[in-house]
């Protein structure tokens, strides 16, 4: 069957205005890190990714924003902002607007597109590692500051995973089918941390299903979850680990942590 919708850059302001008005339906309208339509236009011109699927009467059902700099002397590509409708949600979108994003990477000769992510939103992580095939480089805490007035945010850091996504997806990283018999927990199913951090080869950092949902309902939940996780990724990630991957279930997921090999 055809496809409902066309992915296709901004064409006009019309579209630009469109995006606007759907990161504010995604975010909140008090939302500060949203992305001006100027700026959308500038990125596109220099470059960048602002793209939208838009079905038969022009209506964004879903946009990918990111902007191409220079890395260490070789193009790089950094994937700001994606969003999809409610209305268009379940359709797998968002992984079509990310292709669509990786070939116009490709066809400038980039090598990697990099993103961020909450690392409690488990979906997120699913997605990212386990269906796209990204690798996590690197945890950066509060990375955009203490909050952003977002209600889908809570009031809490925004710590973020840095990944890295393979243009060419023969270099994707394979996902993962379960979890070590031999993995430790480092973080329980309530977010609390290991008294002692184990030392250990593989370790098991839990997520919570809906980080969004838990800090409506319960903020004092879902700050230890952020802060307990925060201090078991610092610690194994600056002691010489890796994120192996991300392993889904239905109260959300766990992490395995591995110790790299020399």
């Amino acid at each position: 069957m055809p496809s409902p919708y066309t992915i296709r850059p901004f064409a006009s302001h019309t579209d630009r205005a469109q995006c606007v008005a759907l990161q504010e339906l995604t975010w909140g309208q008090g939302f500060t890190e949203k992305i001006p339509a100027a700026m959308l236009l500038v990125a596109q011109k220099t470059g960048g990714v602002c793209a939208g699927a838009f079905d038969a009467d022009g209506r964004m059902l879903g946009f990918v924003f990111g902007v191409t700099g220079v890395q260490d002397g070789e193009l790089m590509h950094w994937s700001d902002m994606l969003a999809v409708h409610p209305d268009a949600r379940g359709q797998h979108l968002g992984e079509q607007l990310k292709a669509f994003q990786r070939d116009h990477c490709r066809a400038l000769g980039i090598k990697h597109i990099y993103w961020t992510y909450d690392p409690l939103v488990a979906r997120n992580a699913h997605l990212n590692l386990a269906r796209m095939g990204a690798r996590v480089r690197e945890f950066v805490p509060a990375m955009y500051g203490e909050g952003t007035n977002s209600p889908l945010q809570g009031d809490m850091p925004t710590d973020r995973f840095v990944v890295a996504w393979a243009v060419d997806p023969v270099d994707a990283a394979a996902p993962l089918h379960g979890l070590p018999a031999e993995a430790v927990q480092a973080v329980d199913a309530a977010g609390n941390p290991a008294a002692a951090w184990p030392d250990a080869t593989h370790v098991v950092v839990r997520a919570p299903r809906d980080i969004t949902a838990l800090a409506a309902t319960d903020l004092d939940a879902a700050r230890r979850w952020r802060f307990g996780t925060r201090a078991a990724f610092q610690h194994y990630l600056g002691h010489g680990y890796h994120v192996a991957g991300f392993v889904a279930d239905d109260d959300g997921g766990s992490y395995l942590i591995s110790r790299t090999a020399p």
